[in-house]
């Protein structure tokens, strides 16, 4: 599902114009970017919550000029889906249904 798939479904659902999904949309993925930026976590109960993780400086290679180049430590992006959520996916009647296929 795309962004698009994804706003033409809540207006269906709700009866909302999609340009005020899509506003709506934006709004909250410009907040949670931000929040990120800031090193500040969003929890959503129920859905999970969008976290940043350290990644430890670690040693890489340039394989082009055959040299050794540390990286250093930086924070990157994570989702982690709520419990309720995972078992939700986890007992859905048509992913189970597919793995049988």
């Amino acid at each position: 599902m795309r962004k698009a798939d994804l706003i033409a479904r809540i207006a269906e659902k709700t009866g909302v114009p999609k340009v005020d999904v899509l506003v709506s949309l934006e709004a909250f993925f410009k907040e949670v970017k931000e929040s990120l930026a800031g090193g500040e976590n969003v929890y959503i109960r129920g859905f999970g919550s969008f976290i940043t993780k350290k990644r430890a400086k670690k040693i890489g290679r340039n394989i082009k000029k055959n040299i050794a180049i540390e990286i250093p430590e930086h924070h990157i992006p994570a989702f982690k889906p709520a419990k309720i959520f995972v078992e939700n996916v986890k007992n859905s009647e048509i992913l189970n249904n597919q793995s049988d296929d």
